[in-house]
């Protein structure tokens, strides 16, 4: 059969065509304007939000850190500075194996595990393209051998910053402090947009408490960056405040030359000047050395540092809290003259010990066979224990810790550096508060001549003795003497803070303890008439010996056979000269038996020392300055 043959519609097709092509016209025509309003939306419209967001993508904000401020002693020693050194530090995106650029750097500069550590914890946490520290403080030689095999380490190089350093080290470890790395809880309490340049934060000491004075403000710099982030060039600059330096009232000779005269005992030395407050020395041993912390101890080091038992990181000066012994007694009987007890101007006889009535335990003197009869000035002289048993027991407790806390005792003098430790001057309250427990008689005793519960620092010490060189002034103890201006460099004096009356009844009381104070040490009788052999002033002093563990009552202290760490401590204040104190002395040697004879001949040192020092300077160079706070201070007496 023939097939049958379909004849096309031509103009159908035709049709057809140009119906879609009109359709695909208007689509056309549709999609240009949506794309034009979205153009001129783009363009136009939002022009602004997406001119700022192309901005801020090729121009950052960077953090300049400020120079850190120096600080200096009263004399002008460089105390902290900064120093340039030289760090090794990677880009770690230059390196293709990190693992084995350590082990080639390894063979020409030491690197420790620690070193190690720290540059993995930190290549966590920043970007690959920074460049991180991996070696700090490295010295010449290990430069110039890095540079010599330079080209074997693509992106590795030694670059300079600066650092913090103490010249003096062990020196002035516990009153300077250091700087530390800025860690986690740090962070939640300063300012961090004033930080965003900087690593390290006063830890201790005088860097923690006028952090905010050393540390500056943060400068910023804007610079132009590619779309990986890299820097191209710097657009505008806003340059950082460097840190005030600071001047203490510190003589860092006085400070050595006490540390020096502890010798190899543990203690204490704190020296103030009574006109002003300032305070001259604070000397805690053993020390260590600040600048171990700065980049960061390794675990070795610090682990031999917290495990000693000699505490070489704890600042016995304000935080040691100690029985003061014998110490106390002339603010005691001081307490007897102005309360117009009978017993403060009758005497006692002292048969080696003394009992309350109706009680069987003795309360033995330090002398075995006794005093014989015993006057106020010949118990302070001689440190009779039985005449300030009885004195204890007619004062009373009460009258004895209100009149003390006048003084300082019990609470923080106030230093302007922090952490300082309070001190115990007990009560009957404090011990119902405290151990739920009742005051009993026997206390009362033992806290007149320095013992039991009573504790005090070697600050609290210190200060109380220059308020009994004024005569009852007492000032607060400060180590700021100025700061200078980071931008006119002019020198900001530092006032004292506002001066404290101790009100009494009679001048004659006072003169009546100091002259006794006086004979303690000038004295044919004084328990430390040994150091004023060679004198060429008068001194006034009071020895004292803690006991640091209860010897029973048919028991005997025999030093020789007991461990060195339980041995008594020995303690000393003084203030010298007596007609005219420049400088008031305490000093603690921790288990040196006899305060006579291990803490005396220290504070003698340090006074002489002093003296003669101000001797040399001369009155232009030193006294002005010490009349005219003087003066400050007694304007703003407050009563």
């Amino acid at each position: 059969m023939r097939p049958i043959l379909t004849i096309k519609d031509i103009a159908q097709e035709a049709q057809l065509i140009r119906a879609r092509v009109v359709i695909c016209c208007v689509l056309i025509a549709c999609m240009s304007v949506i794309i034009l309003a979205r153009l001129f939306q783009l363009q136009v419209i939002d022009y602004q939000h997406f001119a700022t967001l192309s901005e801020d993508n090729r121009v950052k904000i960077v953090p300049v850190a400020p120079t850190r401020g120096l600080v200096f002693d009263r004399n002008g020693t460089v105390i902290a500075q900064n120093v340039p050194t030289y760090s090794l530090e990677v880009v770690p995106e230059a390196v293709e194996d990190i693992d084995a650029l350590i082990a080639d750097l390894g063979r020409i500069i030491p690197i420790s595990e620690d070193d190690e550590t720290r540059f993995r914890e930190l290549l966590k946490k920043k970007r690959r393209f920074d460049s991180l520290p991996l070696r700090y403080r490295l010295n010449e030689e290990e430069v110039a051998r890095f540079s010599v095999n330079r080209h074997l380490f693509p992106g590795v190089d030694v670059q300079a910053r600066l650092s913090r350093d103490y010249p003096l080290a062990e020196i002035s470890s516990h009153f300077i402090g250091y700087v530390g790395r800025i860690n986690e809880e740090e962070l939640q309490n300063i300012d961090t947009s004033n930080y965003r340049a900087t690593a390290h934060i006063g830890k201790t000491g005088v860097e923690q408490a006028f952090e905010d004075l050393l540390h500056g403000t943060v400068g910023y710099q804007h610079v132009e960056t590619n779309a990986q982030g890299r820097t191209l060039r710097i657009l505008q600059r806003k340059d950082p405040i460097p840190g005030s330096s600071l001047y203490l009232t510190i003589d860092v000779g006085l400070q050595a030359v006490a540390e020096q005269a502890l010798g190899e005992e543990n203690g204490a030395v704190v020296a103030i000047e009574p006109a002003t407050g300032d305070v001259l020395a604070l000397v805690s041993v053993p020390t260590y050395d600040p600048n171990l912390f700065v980049d960061g101890i390794d675990e070795a080091a610090y682990g031999k540092l917290i495990g000693s038992p000699d505490r070489p990181l704890f600042n016995r000066a304000i935080n040691g809290q100690y029985p003061p012994g014998s110490t106390v007694k002339p603010f005691f009987a001081l307490a007897g003259l102005e309360y117009n007890l009978e017993q403060a101007h009758e005497s006692v006889y002292c048969n080696g010990y003394f009992r309350l009535p109706g009680k069987e335990r003795r309360y033995r003197d330090w002398k075995k066979g006794g005093h014989g009869k015993v006057d106020l000035n010949r118990a302070i002289v001689e440190s009779c224990d039985v005449y300030f048993y009885v004195l204890s027991q007619n004062l009373g407790i009460e009258r004895m810790h209100n009149f003390m806390i006048q003084f300082g005792f019990g609470s923080p003098t106030g230093i302007d550096l922090r952490g300082e430790s309070d001190g115990l001057m007990p009560s009957p309250k404090w011990k119902r508060r405290s151990r739920n427990q009742p005051w009993y008689p026997g206390e009362t005793l033992i806290t007149g001549i320095g013992q039991g519960f009573m504790l005090a620092t070697p600050l609290q010490l210190a200060s109380a003795t220059a308020t009994l060189a004024m005569r009852g002034l007492r000032l607060k103890p400060e180590v700021l003497l100025r700061r200078v201006d980071p931008t006119t460099l002019e020198p900001i004096e530092h006032d004292p803070d506002p001066a404290a009356i101790i009100e009494h009844g009679s001048a004659k009381n006072w003169d009546d303890i100091l002259e006794a104070m006086r004979q303690v040490v000038h004295g044919p009788r004084g328990t430390a008439r040994r150091i004023s052999i060679g004198a060429a002033y008068q001194m006034a002093g009071k020895t004292g010996t803690a006991q640091v563990f209860s010897v029973g009552q048919n028991e005997e202290y025999e030093e020789e056979e007991v461990d060195k760490r339980l041995r008594d401590h020995g303690l000393f204040i003084a203030f010298a000269p007596v007609d005219k104190p420049q400088i008031a002395v305490a000093v603690v040697a921790e288990n040196g038996g006899s305060g006579s004879r291990s803490a005396a001949p220290i504070a003698r040192k340090v006074i002489d020392y002093y003296l003669d020092s101000v001797k040399e300077r001369g009155p232009d160079d030193g006294s002005m300055l010490t009349a005219e706070r003087s003066e400050a201070a007694s304007q703003s007496q407050v009563r």
